[in-house]
Order: C-alpha cells, then sequence, then structure tokens
C-alpha cells in the first residue's frame, strides 16, 4: 500500500467536510492518486399538493 501525500489528503478531507449530498471519486494508476472528482447533488423539499391545490389550479 502506498502512502498517500498530506497535502491530497488534506484536500479529500475537505472536500468530505463539506459534502452534503453527493459523491467522490478518487482515480488511482500505479498506486498514486491521479484525480479526484467530486458530484454534489442539490436537493430541495417537495412540497406536496393537496387536492384544495389541484381544484384552484384548473
Amino acid at each position: 500500500m502506498a502512502i498517500v501525500d498530506q497535502t491530497k489528503a488534506n484536500y479529500i478531507l475537505s472536500i468530505l467536510k463539506g459534502l452534503e449530498y453527493g459523491s467522490v471519486v478518487i482515480t488511482v494508476h500505479d498506486g498514486t492518486i491521479t484525480q479526484i472528482d467530486k458530484t454534489e447533488k442539490t436537493r430541495f423539499a417537495l412540497k406536496k399538493s393537496t387536492s384544495k391545490d389541484n381544484a384552484k389550479n384548473k
């Protein structure tokens, strides 16, 4: 197992601390981290409509 560069480890930890929903993909080639991808999701609360709301909109 290769030793991870402290700079890269700190970068990964900072991404994880700021991520609420999403994923982090770490690409490794020959035992070395070569790429880090972050995909962040933003979630919005769903407002459930009632039958009264539907009747008003028609």
